[in-house]
């Protein structure tokens, strides 16, 4: 089965295809232009696959959290191949899919997925395997860096792309190998229709404006 995997949680959007499993292609990138730079990126690993769209047998999001406006984009792309396509989409968490390369190469750890929030604060969220799959150890939360200590199970490994809490080690962000791998492994429910970002936390509009932006449709 061959899956196309999008993430667009982090400044660095990853594309891959996934073939049971088996990576084909995949590409990373500043995603800093968003929308325009992403389609590109799907093209060249399909190109570099040899595959048309027509032969996607699903596609793969991760749906965060992460970056709003990425997030959106991710999703509104990966919508739109998987309509032309005629294919399911499946929807993953990207916090789930940045632990899931560390846990596929060391099964029995648990793994402290981090990813930057802005604002002073992170997601988080913990993973270990159980059996042939993912889980979460708890939700996914959004908190000052403070608080990733008492968060993070015993032993955890902490990963992700938040300079201050990785104490000199690599950055890492999810990819679209990880996110199409994740989804495979998961309950493949169709969320082409009604599928949307995880977000945690509201928006700054949602913030700001609780009853809606003045001079737009109020809320019901």
């Amino acid at each position: 089965m061959i899956v196309l995997g999008i993430d667009t949680a982090t400044r660095i959007a990853s594309v891959a295809i996934v073939d049971d499993g088996r990576v084909l292609a995949e590409l990373r990138g500043d995603d800093s232009a968003r929308g325009a730079d992403l389609l590109v990126q799907i093209d060249a690993v399909c190109t570099h696959a040899n595959i048309t769209p027509h032969d996607i047998a699903a596609v793969a999001i991760g749906a965060g959290p992460g970056s709003f406006t990425g997030l959106r984009i991710g999703m509104a792309t990966a919508k739109g191949i998987a309509f032309a396509a005629k294919c399911p989409l499946w929807a993953v968490s990207s916090l789930a899919a940045l632990a899931f390369e560390e846990l596929d190469a060391e099964p029995t750890a648990t793994v402290l997925a981090v990813l930057d929030a802005r604002k002073g604060e992170v997601y988080a969220g913990a993973y270990h395997r159980d059996g042939d799959r993912t889980v979460p150890v708890g939700d996914e939360r959004v908190m000052p860096p403070s608080g990733l200590v008492a968060f993070a199970p015993p032993g955890a490994r902490i990963i992700g792309d938040f300079v201050d809490v990785l104490d000199g080690r690599p950055i890492r962000t999810p990819s679209g190998a990880a996110v199409a791998k994740l989804a495979l492994e998961g309950a493949r429910v169709d969320v082409l229709v009604g599928g949307a970002p995880t977000y945690i936390r509201p928006s700054e509009a949602e913030v700001k404006y609780p009853d809606g932006v003045p001079g737009a449709l109020k809320k019901r």
